[in-house]
């Protein structure tokens, strides 16, 4: 017989948490995970970038003769979106087992010590392999760094922190297109400028990790797991944090919302209670990195393929690039008075028009101007979705609920980049955002359709209906 929902220590701290206001202490917070996530973005938005230079190395082609040949740009992204399915499929429930903080930090290394050997690789093969093992460890961490925020900001400030995050954590993606804009056509010291590119991120990730030590664990995953003593430590000291810097009592906690004590499992997620969030989302996932990815891992090939010369082209990536940590922090004004399930539709459908326009852009301003609104579109389905995902879930399962979903992004991703070569070869530019425009209106119907809503609701309310239904079933 399934168990009877109480108020459990965990959701007593989730009713403590809630009633917080967003202090310094708590953007503190807040700006220390999005380190984490600032070097794993650094890491996926390599590809285009230093996509030139690897051409210029003649260790990868454009295109490839065979639809996955492996001596192409494709199989470049393709190994990389292989270890992100691998380390958020199999991988992210270490984060529910260990911790976040732990977690958070030890998939940070990995990832720093694999791209940093991929930086001396030579030939396909070698550099695919590490790319692939530097996946595993940011599949991992982009998770965990959705989980650990959605667990320590309170419920009416979720939509905030995470297009704060974002902004901090996209704020590599124009470093990486004006550091390549620099060093790619260069080799300081005979050394292949894209190489050094690859070579700064993984350095500073190293620096960083030091910064990040000073991060609390997660007190609702504490409580959670029944180390109710630290999780009072943890919240106690966050408590007298933000009395002192608001400078008056805090407000009496709402009463806990019911939730399930029971010990989670991965099997859940496709119980009665979650089983149509989880294919929702799985599906959604699936088909929203087609034009999140697509767009943004091919940039200067697709202006490339539209007859722009190559230094124009990383030009311009640099300038429309700069959008994607500018656009977040306009959606601050925004992103906690639309509903999120919206907010994802809304981009989605930014998305599919705009790159329909990019590509038949050639001049240099609509180019910018058209791109620069496709990478907005881009920047805000990407802090409204993790932000969405990270909230349907309960804390006893959030971490491999995520991870199970998000995986789907990074499998479909695998072979993406296989077929926008193709499509790129056999139907120009047009027919690339043909096929992501498609792919965007699925996500569309799946989120709009049977996506729940989220805004102002505790973690543990929007998954009361689901245990209720489950106690039921």
């Amino acid at each position: 017989m399934a168990a009877t929902p109480i108020a459990s220590p965990a959701a007593e701290i989730t009713a403590r948490l809630d009633r917080l206001p967003m202090t310094r202490h708590m953007w503190v917070l807040v700006l220390l995970i999005s380190l984490g996530g600032w070097f794993d973005v650094y890491a996926i938005f390599l590809t285009g970038s230093i996509a030139p230079g690897m051409f210029a190395d003649r260790i990868f082609t454009p295109t490839t003769v065979a639809l996955f040949g492996l001596g192409g740009l494709a199989s470049f992204i393709a190994a990389l979106f292989a270890g992100l399915f691998v380390g958020t499929m199999f991988f992210t429930h270490l984060a529910d087992h260990f911790g976040r903080r732990t977690v958070f930090t030890f998939s940070l290394v990995w990832y720093c010590l694999a791209t940093l050997i991929m930086a001396f690789q030579s030939t396909p093969n070698t550099v695919n392999f590490w790319r692939l093992l530097a996946g595993v460890g940011i599949g991992v961490e982009l998770v965990t760094v959705d989980t650990f925020i959605s667990e320590l900001v309170p419920k009416r400030a979720r939509g905030r922190t995470f297009a704060i995050q974002q902004a901090i954590g996209f704020i590599p993606v124009p470093l990486i297109a004006f550091l390549a804009w620099l060093l790619v056509p260069t080799a300081p010291l005979g050394l292949s400028g894209w190489r050094w590119v690859v070579i700064i991120g993984s350095v500073g990730a190293i620096l960083v990790w030091f910064v990040r030590l000073r991060l609390p664990e997660s007190p609702r995953w504490l409580a959670q797991q029944g180390r109710l003593e630290e999780a009072e430590q943890v919240m106690r000291a966050i408590e007298a944090r933000v009395t002192a810097e608001s400078g008056r009592p805090l407000p009496a906690p709402e009463p806990p919302v019911m939730e399930d004590p029971a010990e989670g499992q991965l099997r859940e997620i496709f119980s009665p209670a979650y089983r149509s969030r989880t294919i929702m989302l799985s599906v959604a996932n699936f088909f929203q990195t087609i034009g999140f990815y697509g767009f943004a891992n091919w940039v200067p090939t697709l202006l490339i393929a539209q007859g722009i010369h190559v230094s124009q082209t990383l030009e311009y990536s640099f300038i429309i690039a700069c959008a994607y940590p500018l656009f977040p922090l306009l959606g601050v004004g925004f992103a906690d008075r639309i509903e999120r399930k919206w907010q994802v539709c809304l981009s989605c459908t930014g998305i599919a028009v705009f790159g329909i326009l990019f590509s038949f852009q050639t001049a240099a301003i609509p180019v910018i101007v058209v791109g620069t609104l496709q990478t907005m579109m881009n920047a805000w389905l990407s802090f409204s979705a993790h932000n969405y995902q990270a909230e349907l879930f309960p804390t006893r399962i959030r971490a491999r609920a995520v991870g199970f979903v998000y995986s789907w992004s990074r499998f479909s991703t695998i072979f993406t980049g296989f077929f926008i070569a193709a499509i790129l070869q056999h139907f120009g530019v047009p027919g690339v955002f043909l096929f992501i425009a498609g792919a965007m209106a699925i996500v569309v119907l799946a989120i709009g359709v049977f996506g729940p809503r989220t805004n102002h609701r505790s973690l543990e309310e929007i998954s009361q209906v689901p245990v209720q239904a489950r106690g039921a079933a």
